[in-house]
C-alpha cells in the first residue's frame, strides 16, 4: 500500500520544483494521504478480486477440460448390450460408448468406481437406452429386470424329449427346431471319442446323454442349434473336469460311450449315494460273464422305449411280458446281451462320477428297498427274492 500510495503522490506533484505556499507540508500530506489510501485500497481489492475470479474461472475451465463428458438424462429408445464374462469396467464402458448409451467411456468408469454394486454386474444381455447419464446406465444394468435371459433348469435324468420341451418353453422356439438341430450331434460339439464302442454293439446316433443337466441363462435371439451347442459345451466341460474319458479307458478298459450309457441308467435307478453301487451291478452283469446271457435285465430301459414312443412309463409290476421281451425294442435288455444301444437319460455329475469309479463288489442284483428310494444289493437271486419281500412290506410297488 505504501508503494501504491507513493506512486499516486508522484502524479499529483508539480513538475517544476518550488516551495508550496499554504499550510505546512506535514498537514497537507496527511490530508491527501487519507483520500489516496482509500482509493488505493479500493483499486487493490478490485485487482485482487479480479485475479481471484480469473483463477476460479481458469480452474473451472481446466476442470471442464479434464472431466468426463456425460449425458444428463435417462435416454431414449432401446439398445441391447452384452457383458461378457471376465470383462473389466473399461471394456464394458467402451461398448456402451460405441453403442451411444453413454457419452464417454470415462464417465461410466467413474460411475462404476463410485458404486460398490458395480462389482456384482453379471455377464449377459441388457436392455438399455441411448444417450443415458452414465450413473443411470449403471443403475439400470444393476436392475435384474434389465437383464435379457431365457433361464431354464434341466434336472438330472430327463430324456431328450423332456429336455426339448423345457427348452422350447423357455426360449419360445418350436420343439421341432430342437429335434432338427439334434440330428447332427457332431455339429453340436459331440466329439469322435463318443462314437466308438468296445463291445462291438451298435451305437445310438442321438443326442441323448449329452444334454448336461444344469441351470442355463441363454442369451436372446439364439436359435435351437446355438442353445444345444451351449448345453453340449457344458457337458464337455464336466467330462474334462472329472477326467471321465481317461478314467474309464485306463481303469475300466471300456469305451467312454459305454460308461455314459451305464451312468444314464444309474441316474434313473437310484439316489446319488447309491449310484456307484448300481453301476457296479450293471458292469458285473455285462462284463463278468457270470450273469445269464450277460443281459442287464433292467426295467428302466424298457420304460425308456415306452416313453420315447409315446406310450408312457409304467411301474415294473405293470410291465407286460410283450413289453419286456419286445424284439423291436432297440433298448431291450432282457433278451439282448450287454448295454443298450445308447443312454436312456441325461446323467448329472453324480452319475457320471459313479460310472467312472464304481466300488468293487460281487453283487448282481439291486432294488429300491423302501419308499425313500434307498437301494439294497444281493449276490444271488435267492437273496434278491428276500429283499423284494422286505421291499413290499415297506410299501414299495
Amino acid at each position: 500500500m505504501d508503494e501504491l500510495d507513493l506512486a499516486w503522490e508522484d502524479e499529483d506533484r508539480p513538475r517544476h520544483r518550488r516551495r508550496a505556499s499554504g499550510p505546512p507540508a506535514r498537514s497537507r500530506k496527511k490530508k491527501g494521504r487519507g483520500g489516496k489510501t482509500f482509493l488505493a485500497l479500493l483499486i487493490s481489492l478490485l485487482v485482487v478480486g479480479g485475479l481471484a475470479y480469473g483463477v476460479y474461472a481458469g480452474i473451472d475451465r481446466i476442470q471442464g477440460m479434464f472431466s468426463a463428458p456425460d449425458y444428463s438424462g435417462g435416454g431414449t429408445g432401446q439398445v441391447t448390450i452384452e457383458v461378457i464374462s471376465g470383462q473389466l469396467a473399461a471394456d464394458i464402458a467402451a461398448t456402451l460408448q460405441e453403442k451411444d448409451v453413454v457419452k464417454s467411456a470415462k464417465a461410466f468408469v467413474e460411475a462404476a468406481k463410485k458404486d460398490e454394486r458395480s462389482k456384482k454386474l453379471q455377464p449377459g444381455f441388457y436392455s438399455l437406452h441411448k444417450q443415458m447419464k452414465a450413473s443411470a446406465a449403471l443403475s439400470l444394468m444393476l436392475d435384474p429386470r434389465s437383464r435379457l435371459v431365457n433361464k431354464v433348469t434341466l434336472a438330472e435324468g430327463l430324456t431328450y424329449q423332456d429336455t426339448f420341451k423345457k427348452l422350447a418353453e423357455a426360449t419360445k422356439l418350436p420343439y421341432d427346431d430342437f429335434e432338427n438341430a439334434a440330428k447332427d450331434p457332431k455339429a453340436l460339439g459331440v466329439g469322435d471319442v463318443w462314437y466308438a464302442r468296445q463291445d462291438g454293439k451298435q451305437r445310438s446316433p442321438g443326442i441323448e446323454g449329452f444334454l448336461f443337466p444344469a441351470t442355463y441363462d441363454f442369451p436372446p435371439n439364439l436359435d435351437a442349434t446355438g442353445v444345444l451347442k451351449i448345453i453340449v459345451a457344458r457337458f464337455n466341460e464336466e467330462i474334462e473336469k472329472i477326467g471321465f474319458i481317461e478314467a474309464v479307458q485306463n481303469n475300466l478298459h471300456i469305451s467312454p460311450f459305454e460308461a455314459l450309457v451305464a451312468s444314464s441308467i444309474a441316474q434313473v435307478e437310484g439316489l446319488d449315494k447309491d449310484q456307484p453301487g448300481i453301476v457296479r451291478v450293471l458292469y458285473n452283469r455285462v462284463y463278468s460273464g457270470k450273469f445269464p446271457c450277460n443281459c442287464l435285465q433292467v426295467d428302466s430301459t424298457v420304460n425308456y422305449y415306452l416313453r420315447i414312443t409315446g406310450k408312457g412309463a409304467k411301474p415294473s409290476t405293470e410291465l407286460l411280458q410283450s413289453e419286456l421281451h419286445n424284439k423291436n425294442d432297440p433298448y431291450n435288455t432282457h433278451d439282448v446281451a450287454g448295454l443298450p444301444i445308447g443312454p436312456i437319460s441325461n446323467p448329472g455329475s453324480s452319475a457320471l462320477s459313479a460310472a467312472m469309479n464304481p466300488p468293487k463288489s460281487d453283487f448282481y442284483y439291486f432294488l429300491a428297498i423302501d419308499t425313500a428310494g434307498n437301494t439294497a444289493y444281493a449276490k444271488t437271486y435267492a437273496e434278491f427274492q428276500k429283499l423284494w419281500e422286505q421291499a413290499q412290506k415297506n410299501g414299495v410297488k
